[in-house]
């Protein structure tokens, strides 16, 4: 049980950190958040794919890790535009 919470926590750092690195353009938000939703994706992309029926096949679940990989990206974009502090562009003076 422990072990399977700790593979868990790095597996989705990981791909938390693959995602942001495959995003394009700068994120804005911190690494905290970048784990949290690699965790979060990778926990729910391994779900979505045992439903799909590819969750464990013989060798490197490379299905499941691509479906991790893209909600992790998705997610990724979301929590940048919900919780980046960018301020929008100044209206110039007329």
């Amino acid at each position: 049980m422990v072990g399977t919470i700790l593979w868990g926590i790095i597996g989705g750092a990981i791909v938390g950190i693959l995602a942001r690195l495959l995003l394009p353009g700068k994120q804005h938000i911190s690494m905290l958040v970048t784990v949290i939703v690699g965790i979060v994706a990778a926990t729910l992309g391994g779900v979505i794919a045992d439903w799909l029926g590819v969750g464990d096949t013989r060798g490197i679940d490379w299905i499941r890790h691509f479906i991790q990989i893209a909600l992790a990206i998705l997610f990724i974009w979301l929590a940048d535009r919900m919780f980046s502090k960018r301020t929008p562009p100044a209206v110039p003076a007329r």
